[in-house]
């Protein structure tokens, strides 16, 4: 039977005793049915006119046959998992490892350029790679995902993370920036395992009142290694001329890096389980009972293309806030319209403050600081109002109506001498810009079940890299040229655009659709066998 506390803690299953199969004379049965000798009715079944006296005969919400209940898990109990909260946080730690590695060079940029001796533009492909590398290998991650699991996927992730972090330490000589170039790619290549996986962990772990804040936690991690990686390496990192003692302080984070990444490796190999015993949601039982391994994967794509909704939000969220915000520093990787102005925005974001305010690189890692940091408090609260209010359209459109209002202010404070000023703007526009990642994530994940939440998730992604690139190039030549007011104006003109295609995407909740009707489904049930066991019947010898 469902259990109906979805936030119930796993337990030890007890085997039912054969005797609690046994006829019980609290059992009404309806006249037109009749009883095998041989059959035995649980105590708690009641028998309806058109059911089959067969105990395996139970209905199933919304018609769907559930997989037998002797398998790995059993469908029709719904309990959340003890595990859920420790596999969320080791994701969360090793995105963040992994999100550090991509922002570690961008936060000190001229520093790099000095050590290898190259352009500034060769060192922002340090960070653009990791667009690069996603949109090629999206789909084949996601279908790996879908043929070997979510542990699988995990541990490769994690590997390869690890992997590009010791590689890194073959490239301490000025002339071995090629090296460097192969561990970024390495690393680049384990963002690819990670970026799509908050909200299957979140659905896959997670309880239906729980799933939205869950998928926040995951994303913080990648926004706390942003954060880590705009502080740390300028502390670790002084700009100094001696080429032999610049090696020695980028060996010490490169190793600290490389220990951090092998730690969490680790702990993902203990952790990690593909999937908890019983399913934490009804929607997740009933994603499960449609699972079929003959399910063709390019099917599931070209449905989810010709869903309108989603295809306006995988465009709004390429130009959303979090694209723009990658212009500082990579930032950029998480955000789509929205996404790819925060990719341009943290990727060039130590350009334009360097640009205003002369000799302040540390100072500009602090900005990008604040925007991350506020970013995260934004993405917690976006999760928790979402799971509170399932408001999904109105928040995702008010977010990013405040983004473009961040970022229009942000342009005119930045250049009026005031740092004060630009860590204000900036920590206000960071908190929707960042805020908007989880909304997007769970807000696709509604508008596509019982879709996969890897290859939904992906596809945000991949529009976030492709916008990032495109804003990251386009806007770089923009400050280059023109200066960085209108850079910024052309950043807010797609945001404008990308709100105003928000307005047009309706709300269609598939998954709290799911999770309502089969509640429905059993308190309707539970009347009629109430009902049903109020009728007094007549049972005759002849039945018996």
């Amino acid at each position: 039977m469902v259990n109906e506390g979805p936030n119930q803690e796993e337990s030890d299953d007890t085997p039912v005793p054969e005797s609690a199969l046994q006829a019980d004379p609290s059992v009404s049965v309806h006249p037109s049915v009749s009883v095998h000798p041989s059959v035995s009715i649980n105590p708690s079944v009641s028998v309806h006119p058109s059911s089959s006296a067969h105990p395996s005969a139970l209905a199933q919400p919304s018609g769907l046959a559930h997989p037998s209940s002797s398998g790995p898990e059993d469908l029709s109990v719904i309990k959340v998992s003890r595990r859920r909260w420790a596999v969320v946080l080791v994701f969360s730690c090793y995105s963040m490892c992994n999100s550090f590695q991509w922002i570690q060079y961008g936060s000190i940029n001229n520093i790099f350029m000095h050590f290898y001796g190259v352009s500034a533009f060769a060192i922002d492909w340090l960070s653009m790679c990791y667009m690069l590398t996603y949109i090629p290998l999206l789909l084949p991650v996601a279908w790996l995902l879908e043929k070997f699991g979510l542990r699988t996927i995990a541990l490769t992730g994690s590997a390869l993370n690890c992997l590009g972090a010791w590689v890194k330490l073959g490239s301490l000589k000025p002339h071995l920036f090629p090296v460097t170039v192969v561990g970024q790619l390495i690393c680049s290549v384990a963002q690819v395992f990670i970026l799509g996986m908050p909200s299957r962990i979140a659905s896959v772990w997670f309880g239906a009142n729980e799933v939205s804040t869950a998928c926040s936690v995951a994303v913080f991690g990648n926004q706390l290694g942003i954060a880590i990686g705009f502080l740390v390496p300028p502390v670790l990192v002084p700009n100094i001329e001696d080429r032999d003692e610049l090696a020695y302080h980028i060996s010490i984070m490169f190793y600290i890096i490389g220990g951090v990444a092998t730690l969490l490796l680790i702990l993902v190999i203990i952790v990690f389980k593909e999937k908890p015993k019983y399913p934490p949601s009804r929607a997740q039982s009933l994603s499960y009972a449609l699972t079929s391994p003959d399910a063709s994967y390019l099917g599931s794509i070209a449905r989810l293309f010709k869903n309108l909704n989603f295809v306006l939000l995988v465009i709004t969220y390429g130009m959303s806030p979090y694209g723009i915000s990658s212009l500082g520093n990579g930032l950029s990787k998480w955000l789509s319209l929205n996404a790819g102005a925060f990719y341009a925005l943290s990727t060039l974001l130590n350009r334009m403050v360097i640009w205003h305010y002369p000799g302040e690189e540390v100072n500009a890692g602090r900005i990008g600081l604040t925007i991350v940091i506020a970013g995260m408090l934004g993405a917690v609260i976006s999760g928790i109002w979402l799971d509170r209010s399932k408001t999904y359209k109105e928040t995702t459109l008010v977010v990013y109506i405040m983004t473009l209002v961040g970022m229009v202010v942000y342009t005119f404070t930045l250049n009026l001498g005031h740092l004060w000023v630009v860590f204000i703007t900036a920590g206000t526009m960071g908190f929707f810009m960042t805020g908007y990642l989880p909304l997007g994530f769970e807000f696709a994940v509604e508008l596509t079940y019982p879709e996969s939440e890897g290859i939904s998730s992906g596809l945000l992604n991949i529009s976030a890299q492709v916008f990032g690139i495109i804003f990251t190039i386009s806007q770089g030549q923009i400050i280059d040229n023109y200066g960085t007011k209108p850079g910024n104006i052309f950043l807010c003109v797609f945001l404008t655009l990308g709100a105003a295609l928000t307005a047009f995407i309706k709300a269609d909740l598939r998954r709290q659709k799911a999770n309502k009707e089969t509640l429905e489904n059993k308190l309707q049930e539970e009347e009629e066998e109430s009902n049903t066991s109020k009728v007094p019947t007549a049972v005759s010898e002849d039945h018996l």
